[in-house]
Parts: structure tokens; sequence; C-alpha cells
């Protein structure tokens, strides 16, 4: 048994989809379970259980005969305490395989909070003696929607310069943690995760101008002035808007490059991001 904590998240639901497609048996844990069976229908072979990490009394039964984990979720001032708590709780009830869903550069002196929190989680999790495998992907692709606004209106706003990133589609993601799940010859490594080519916010505004037809350009803004931009035209709350800063400033200290990770376990190659832009164009092109 495969139990999905995170289930509704871009990467977990992608993971439950791939699940449900093979026919693997398996569950997904959610604090609205009700919802979660709504949007993935009766007919499934997933068993779906309420549970909430803030609360590690209702997780235990969540972990009743499973066998595997895979973790993902949300990013958070608390992701290292909720993380934790799953993590007992699965240890407790016999769990032998967590998949864990980190982030590059997941060090104990990150210059980004985020990847601090899930360094503390993977040591965590590696001294609880059971299998850790670790998947750390770059940019989600699915996060670009977020600035279809501003892109409809002509404009890609970030503190960048023209440093690359890696931008990866959560379904290779989710088909690469399947394949962990899966396979246990694949079990207990660590892999790094991006798309098959890096773009920086120049290069982004280019193609995205190419596919809308419409002009897009790039505003690269300071730091602290990115900062106010995403609290104040964002509505991020302050941690958060120091997470994107902080990656962005990242990505600038430590340039990104892609790697053949993805094509290497699934024997395909990673989704482009051109594909992806192409699936959401009507996104980016939808004035308010």
């Amino acid at each position: 048994m495969i139990t999905i904590v995170g289930a509704t998240g871009a990467t977990g639901s992608a993971l439950l989809q791939r699940l449900i497609e093979l026919e693997v048996p398996c569950r997904a844990v959610s604090r609205t379970p009700d919802n979660l069976r709504a949007t993935i229908g009766t007919n499934t072979p997933v068993e779906i259980v309420g549970a909430d990490a803030a609360d590690p009394r209702t997780l235990r039964d969540a972990f009743e005969g499973s066998t595997q984990l895979f973790l993902a979720m949300a990013n958070s001032p608390l992701q290292a305490e909720l993380e934790t708590n799953v993590i007992d709780a699965a240890a407790h009830q016999g769990v032998r395989h967590v998949v864990k869903l980190s982030a590059p550069a997941a060090e104990p002196t990150s210059p980004v909070a985020i990847s601090r929190s899930h360094w503390r989680i993977e040591e965590h999790l590696a001294a609880t003696g059971m299998t850790a495998t670790l998947l750390r992907p770059y940019a989600f692709m699915q996060k670009l929607p977020l600035n279809a606004p501003a892109i409809a209106r002509g404009v890609l706003i970030g503190a960048m310069g023209d440093a690359p990133c890696n931008y990866i589609d959560v379904r290779d993601i989710a088909d690469v943690a399947a394949e962990t799940l899966l396979r246990p010859g694949l079990a207990g490594a660590t892999y790094t995760l991006t798309g098959p080519q890096a773009f920086s916010h120049p290069e982004l505004a280019r193609l995205l101008s190419e596919l809308t037809c419409r002009p897009v350009r790039y505003i690269d803004l300071p730091p602290s002035e990115f900062y106010g931009h995403l609290l104040t035209n964002a509505h991020m709350p302050p941690w958060l808007a120091d997470h994107v800063v902080e990656i962005q400033q990242l990505a600038i200290a430590r340039p990104e490059s892609p790697n053949n990770t993805v094509e290497t376990v699934l024997g395909r190659p990673a989704r482009t991001l051109h594909t992806f832009l192409g699936e959401h164009l009507h996104a980016f092109t939808q004035t308010a």
C-alpha cells in the first residue's frame, strides 16, 4: 500500500492520477477528504482517509497497513514540524520507504529558508532508519500561470536578471515519484529534477511573446522592490514573498543548468516549457 500525504497539492495530485492510470492501489490522505473524493470520483483504486498533520493522533490510522509513503506538503513556516509529524507516524506504523518531495539547496546553511527546513526534515527522515528517496525539483511550470494577469498585460516581473531557471512540469516529477515507488532498484537515492532546458526571464518573456502573438517584456526589479511588489500586488504573505525573492536570488548566485535525470528514470524526454505554455495559452491572454 502506497500512502500519499499532500494528495491535493500539485505534485501529489499528479502522482495520484498516475497511480490511478496504472491501477495501483493507494491511499490518499487529506484534511478535506470529501473534497478530494469529489475531485477524483469513486470508481478508482484509491482509499481516501481524513487526517491532519497538525494533529499527530489522526495520522497513525492513515498509515495502518501501509509500506510506502509519498510526502509532499505545501511550503510554509510550519513545514518542518508538520512533515516531521507525518514521518514519525509513518515510522511508528511500520512504513519502510518514504519518497519525499524536497528542494534544491537543501542544506543547513542554504540562503533559502524553506530549503533549510527541507534539510532538517531530510535529516530527521534519515534518523528513522526508513529508506529515504529524495526528489529535489526546480521551479514548477505549473506556478507560471500565477503570473498570467501581468503577462496578459504584457509584462513579466522578477528579480533574477538574466539568470537561467530550471523549469520542470510537475507531471514529470509525479512520474519519477511513481517509478521510485514501484521499482525497488530506484529507492534510496536523491534525484535532482529539471526540465530539458533552462530559461532566463528575458527568454521566457520572448517565448511568451511568440506564443501569444503579443509583446511581453521582462521588468527586472531590485530584490527589495520585488518583495514589495509581491506583498502589494500579488498579495503574498511576508514569508512567501521572502521565499520567492530568496529563490530568485539563489538562481543568480548559483546559475542553474538542466540535467537528464527525468529522461534517465522514465526512458523518455522531460516535458518542455514550450509545450506547457502552449497548453495554457488561454491563461496568458485573458485580461481582467
